[in-house]
């Protein structure tokens, strides 16, 4: 032995290695361990030496042990290094950190010692806690998961909607129309981009169309035009197309986002009757600027429900579709999906809670429910406890074609009035308190 090996410790030397390191005999009994591991599986080196690996770290039911054994036993049969998959393998809290299990993620690599003759003398273990790494790289995968489905639900509605949908850029270049758009002209996406859709419009109509759409393009105000388009059998057919603007944080346009129904048989039908009379022109003209005051109605009412204080929502159906949710209703459940699902699938506290009964008998009767300062309990902090609230609310079957076709909630929180009394009703009971 030189004199340098004399000088070093290396059994001190080894605790302090900056590894999570765990030394083991081929039977899995630990031998000793970095100072790092005792810190990282939060148990001192006093309380796992000469235990099993499995006896100083219980398996508990998540844990994923057999892993660790299907490892160490490739390193005994093969004697060669290997590396595990990640893990989850939850460890046990000291009690001044409040008991329990943590969970936890490991990547761990076993390395077989061997002996001068070659056998296996002690299995090490490096290990590394990715618990954070782990947690980050699946809420990421939930993000793009969550991304990609929402993605792909707009494309569904944008390639499903029974109406003509396109958009532009900003400087007026259309970029995407819907396959309705397609079918109705009977052209490809590559032959309407830019300013090819213009070909397709009546030659009566294209400067008057071409003159609104710059107009729009340059104010950044509503476009709304009416004119015919070419069909793919080649008949021209009226159509009236709309579109808005979208502005991002600092107000500049940067998509516009326009649709186009066909109303052939409603300016047909005014023709008709321009040339029956004069005073059937008049009736017609009524009867035009009716529909579009339905359609611009439809839109006010849309916008009302969006912008009321109350939460407002649409069920549709017997098992309660989620149809409609304006802005103030989806504020009481941030982080959750609910339009398109049942409330059932959505909010599955509330089927133990009556709720779906509830909205069933509405829907089945038809009687309206009336709910005074309803005590429910919605949503999960943290620690996965659902909270108090109450409210006022009402649930109405709205009918079409005369069979039962959904469920109106207007609604409103009254939780802080309910606490306030409570808390009121509680001091005035108290000794010394004036009733």
């Amino acid at each position: 032995m030189s004199a340098l090996d004399s000088a070093v410790d290396y059994h001190r030397l080894f605790r302090s290695l900056p590894n999570n390191l765990l030394l083991m005999a081929p039977d899995a009994t630990i031998l000793d361990n970095t100072d790092s591991h005792a810190a990282a599986s939060l148990k001192p080196r006093e309380d796992v030496v000469g235990r099993t690996l499995f006896e100083a770290y219980p398996s508990v039911d998540q844990n994923q042990g057999n892993i660790i054994a299907e490892s160490h036993e490739h390193v005994r049969q093969h004697l060669e290094p290997h590396t595990m998959p990640i893990i989850r393998y939850d460890l046990a809290r000291p009690a001044e950190q409040g008991g329990g299990f943590e969970e936890m993620y490991w990547q761990a690599t076993h390395y077989p010692l061997l002996d001068e003759q070659g056998r296996l003398q002690y299995i090490l273990q490096r290990t590394q806690n990715v618990t954070e790494q782990y947690r980050a790289a699946q809420e990421a995968a939930r993000a793009q998961q969550a991304l990609a489905e929402a993605q792909d639900r707009t494309r569904f509605v944008l390639d499903n909607l029974p109406v003509l949908i396109w958009t532009a850029t900003p400087d007026g270049q259309r970029d995407y129309f819907n396959p309705r758009w397609l079918a109705f002209t009977g052209r490809s996406m590559s032959q309407e981009t830019g300013y090819q859709w213009t070909d397709n419009i009546h030659p009566d109509d294209l400067n008057r169309v071409l003159r609104a759409w710059q107009h729009s393009v340059d104010t950044g105000d509503t476009y709304q035009v009416e004119y015919r388009l070419r069909r793919h059998d080649g008949q021209y057919r009226w159509i009236l197309a709309r579109a808005t603007p979208r502005h991002d944080e600092a107000g500049t346009i940067n998509l516009w986002v326009g649709g186009a129904t066909e109303i052939h048989e409603q300016r047909q039908m005014v023709q008709e009757l321009l040339e029956a009379n004069e005073q059937h022109h008049l009736l017609a003209e009524q009867a035009y600027e009716q529909y579009k005051k339905a359609e611009n109605q439809r839109e006010t009412f849309h916008n009302l429900f969006m912008q009321a204080p109350a939460m407002i929502c649409i069920l549709r159906g017997p098992e309660h579709l989620f149809e409609f949710v304006n802005p103030v209703y989806q504020q009481l459940f941030p982080d959750r999906q609910i339009q398109g699902l049942t409330v059932a699938e959505a909010l599955p506290e509330l089927k133990e809670q009556g709720i779906i009964d509830l909205l069933d008998k509405v829907y089945q009767t038809g009687e309206t429910f009336h709910g005074k300062e309803m005590h429910l309990k919605l949503g999960r902090d943290d620690s996965g406890q659902l909270h108090d609230a109450y409210f006022n609310f009402i649930y109405q079957q709205f009918r079409e074609q005369d069979q039962p076709a959904g469920i109106m909630a207007f609604a409103f929180e009254v939780t802080e009035l309910v606490l306030a009394r409570l808390a009121l009703e509680q001091q005035r009971t108290l000794p010394g308190t004036n009733a």
